[in-house]
């Protein structure tokens, strides 16, 4: 497909999100900006909420894990739901009852100003680092497949994006969102029918006969009870996959910014129900679609895995219409997660740490708004390129994103202290503990991989959550 044709479709896309921005974004204040009026359809903000779940990363790596570890990821998956549920049935209650607009309010309340400011500070941490990561991996795909033909630099090319993102964002933030992440799913999901429709008819596989062509397979193999040592075993999966969705989802300034924008605490629960049913769908099948394009590239002598699977495989072997439906849905993967991640990060920097609604009036607080959300722009651009061009190794780029995850552990103890114990703590202590929680759960991984060959893998949240747990036990106010 020509480089004129690519362009076209991406400009097209973004004018999309803009026109819809603009839309939504008529007589916008604060409010429209951080909780959407609280008005946004409950079913709206659960489809839209698939695409934020799926980033980029997911959409490119998922298929290509199936090679090396089947269908083991469902082990995780499955963790989900459980956390979920508890997302449901015991944060979404604790959040609407608080009026929250920043979830980190709840830190405040239960321990104090130094506990409440750790929180919010690990949140921007992780995710100013997790949302860099995703986008550079994405601004890598578009580099190569459009941007390098152009003659446009990777820094440019990442300017070019984070603009994007702020122009259809700066107005009316999580109000625009909810619409645009909605569009964002369809074209991720219509993405991943179209690719599964053309693979199995280029393995000659009907509909009636890729049930059991994926259940003969050796790559559909989901459940993992033997060896308690690999990171592949069950429970540790979905445990892990528990309190990933808890912390990533329900201790989420991003996700939860969302599912606080429905009318009542009623409807954010059946957000919430639905969202989980299709999510498990949405996983199952990109893994089923890891499995054809695996076995794809296998019957055709192709030395193609991981997260070069995919884009490849769609880019030169698949035909263009598979290439166009993959541009759209890595797009949509992308920005879902991007744009949210913007506009969290400016909520929880607003609310959060500089105490925007306490200390300005309305007036003020709409401009200091503004304000910070061109900062975190700059931000964001400014760590991606880092990442390009001081930061050259990739493996020390992947090891940034794993330690971004790190940094939810701390929230981890925070919460789950906060709602089964009712001890006070000595609130100035706290933010020590937050930083030895992390690097200690580090040391203990590693000297665990060295001396016994035992992985954490996802299991080090829970870790790390625990020596937090246990850290705040420890400062306790007798």
């Amino acid at each position: 497909m020509s480089t004129s044709i690519t362009f076209a479709l991406i400009a097209s896309y973004f004018l999309f999100l803009i026109a819809i921005s603009f839309f939504t974004g008529k007589n916008a204040t604060n409010d429209a900006f951080f909780s959407a009026n609280k008005k946004s359809p409950w079913y709206l903000v659960a489809f839209g909420m698939i695409g934020a779940s799926l980033s980029g990363v997911t959409f490119i790596s998922v298929p290509g894990w199936v090679e090396n570890s089947s269908f083991s990821y469902m082990q995780v998956v499955f963790g989900y739901i459980l956390g979920y549920l508890v997302i449901g049935t015991i944060l979404l209650p604790l959040y609407y009852k608080m009026n929250l607009t920043s979830i980190y309010g709840y830190l405040e309340s239960r321990f104090g100003y130094y506990s409440y400011k750790t929180g919010a500070s690990f949140f921007i941490i992780s995710r100013l680092i997790g949302a860099s990561f995703r986008l550079f991996l994405v601004a890598n795909v578009f580099q190569l497949f459009l941007f390098d033909a152009l003659g446009i630099e990777f820094w440019q090319t990442v300017t070019i994006t984070i603009i994007l993102i702020w122009l259809y964002t700066f107005k009316s933030g999580i109000k625009t969102i909810i619409w645009t992440d909605s569009l964002q799913t369809l074209f991720m999901l219509i993405a991943l029918g179209v690719t599964i429709t053309q693979v199995s008819n280029e393995l000659n596989l009907s509909l009636s006969s890729l049930t059991s062509f994926i259940d003969d397979s050796s790559y559909s193999k989901i459940f993992y009870f033997s060896d308690f040592s690999s990171s592949n075993f069950f429970w540790k999966q979905f445990l892990s996959g528990a309190f990933i969705a808890i912390v990533m989802t329900g201790l989420d300034q991003d996700m939860m910014q969302k599912n606080l924008t429905c009318k009542n605490l009623k409807d954010a629960q059946k957000n919430m129900f639905w969202f989980t049913i299709v999510l498990t769908v949405v996983n199952f099948i990109f893994l089923i679609l890891g499995l054809l394009l695996t076995e794809y590239a296998q019957s055709n002598g192709l030395d193609i895995h991981k997260d070069n699977l995919f884009p490849i495989l769609a880019k030169d072997y698949l035909g263009p219409s598979v290439f166009i439906f993959f541009l759209l849905g890595l797009i949509a993967a992308a920005y879902s997660s991007a744009d949210s991640a913007l506009t969290s990060l400016t909520t929880s920097f607003s609310i959060d740490i500089i105490d925007l609604e306490k200390k300005y009036d309305k007036l003020k607080q709409e401009k200091i708004r503004k304000r910070i959300h061109v900062l975190m722009s700059l931000v964001l651009i400014l760590i991606i390129i880092s990442f390009k061009y001081l930061i050259k190794n990739e493996s020390v780029i992947e090891r940034l994103f794993v330690f971004a995850g790190y940094t939810y552990g701390p929230l981890l103890g925070y919460y789950s202290f906060g709602l089964f114990t009712r001890y006070k703590i000595r609130d100035n202590i706290s933010p020590l503990i937050a930083l030895i929680a992390p690097i200690l759960s580090y040391c203990i991984s590693l000297f665990f991989k060295t001396q016994f060959a035992f992985e954490f893998g996802f299991f080090i949240l829970i870790l790390n959550g625990s020596l937090m747990f246990l850290g705040l036990f420890c400062i306790k106010k007798t």
